[in-house]
């Protein structure tokens, strides 16, 4: 990729950014998309990036985002507390960026091993919108649901049974929960069903621990600064997700669908599900783990049916598509669609 490249990543993370509901974020991006220069150790490196840096693929601007915030929340690097939120509304952009050179130069070596990792979000709100997903697997089938999520980061969205969502004027879960989510709903209702989750498992190639503190920090530096709600709402997860005895497998994708479509799910429908996580793969193992899918779904049975639920980017907007292919038969649906944070949700349904 040229430095054109690399610069048109950051100035388009901008409109997402903005979007979603960050200004700080979209602020941060612009200017580095704007001033970047060849120079120090981490510009040279973020100029010269040797993969894809957008969002649908290496996510360079989040990394360095991400990378920005972990300084400011791990070791309250002063130079940051003093123009990141709240203080940011009170600098101009030359200060701001001068605060953001400073600790690409003095904290190189935190900010170049933060940027060999993607994004790692767990979005909780995303629960928001796997539920209704969720929901019309259990009608379809009849079945409970035995959950496998790739790409499951801390695990925080297989826990969606204990938060309170409310999808339009039907509630499910935990009414005490700290977590409650209540996205915009649009379309026709969600079904009318129970919530019956009799496993659940995942996999990452860095998982988080929950429970430990380190990880949890690493995990909140992908939240964007300015979105306190976001903050408070994740840690909230944390907590429940700590107190469970599950914990996301540190695995290859491809070896963890082979090893969980070769596990006996009778008496349950198997899902395999994943959100804003599979695009991340590299084409050749996207397309191997299609191959593995199907391969399960050709061996589903009425009584071991398989379904595959996806919240991805597929580049035509707005927001994730939300779609369902359903085993024994493979029928596969686009059932609504949903804002990449889980803020709203647009739902149309398996149609019969």
């Amino acid at each position: 990729m040229s430095e054109q490249d690399i610069r048109a990543a950051f100035l388009q993370q901008v409109k997402a950014c903005e979007t979603l509901g960050s200004p700080f974020t979209a602020r941060l991006c612009r200017l580095a998309g704007e001033r970047l220069a060849p120079g120090n150790t981490v510009m040279d490196h973020i100029l010269e990036w040797p993969g894809d840096p957008t969002a649908l693929a290496d996510s360079v601007p989040l990394r360095l985002a991400g990378a920005l915030h972990g300084l400011l929340i791990s070791k309250k690097e002063p130079v940051l507390l003093a123009v990141y939120p709240p203080n940011d509304l009170s600098v101009d952009d030359d200060t701001l960026w001068a605060a953001i050179i400073s600790v690409l130069v003095s904290e190189e070596t935190f900010i170049l091993e933060r940027l060999k990792s993607p994004p790692q979000t767990n979005e909780v709100r995303r629960s928001g919108a796997t539920l209704p997903l969720f929901l019309e697997i259990s009608r379809l089938t009849g079945k409970p649901l035995s959950l496998t999520e790739i790409g499951a980061s801390a695990g925080l969205n297989l826990f969606l049974d204990d938060y309170h969502i409310t999808l339009g004027d039907q509630a499910w879960g935990d009414e005490g929960s700290a977590v409650a989510l209540n996205p915009t709903w649009h379309g026709v209702p969600a079904p009318r069903t129970e919530l019956d989750i009799i496993a659940r498992t995942g996999c990452d190639l860095k998982p988080i621990d929950p429970g430990s503190p380190e990880d949890r920090d690493r995990k909140l530096s992908y939240i964007w600064a300015d979105q306190e709600d976001r903050l408070v709402r994740t840690r909230a997860a944390f907590e429940i997700a700590a107190a469970r005895d599950i914990r996301v497998a540190e695995a290859d994708a491809l070896d963890w669908l082979k090893q969980e479509t070769a596990r006996s799910h009778e008496g349950a429908v198997h899902v395999i599900y994943s959100t804003i996580a599979w695009q991340y793969l590299p084409e050749e193992a996207r397309a191997a783990g299609e191959e593995i899918i199907h391969a399960a779904g050709a061996q589903a049975t009425d009584d071991a049916p398989l379904a595959w639920a996806l919240m991805e980017n597929d580049g035509v907007g707005p927001g994730a598509e939300l779609s369902l292919t359903v085993w024994p038969g493979g029928e596969r649906q686009q059932v609504g669609r949903a804002d990449f944070h889980g803020r709203w949700v647009d739902w149309t349904g398996w149609q019969d």
